[in-house]
């Protein structure tokens, strides 16, 4: 599985999605001026890439039940 071009494009894009999250947490944690400013596009952006992931990997259990 860790040879699967689409494991790891899929692995990739759950790690982004974890990355964002974790930015948008620690802004929110902190408060301040960039919370202010950021909140809602940092939290917009996880949103986009967390519905990539999900087709990704709607995607590739599809293949894979397929036998592909």
């Amino acid at each position: 599985m860790k040879d699967d071009p689409l494991f790891i494009i899929v692995a990739i894009a759950v790690f982004v999605v974890l990355a964002i999250l974790m930015v948008g947490i620690g802004g929110f944690a902190k408060g301040g001026e960039f919370n202010r400013k950021h909140a809602n596009r940092i939290m917009r952006y996880r949103i986009y890439a967390q519905a990539f992931a999900v087709v990704l990997i709607i995607v590739f259990v599809l293949i894979r039940r397929s036998g592909g």
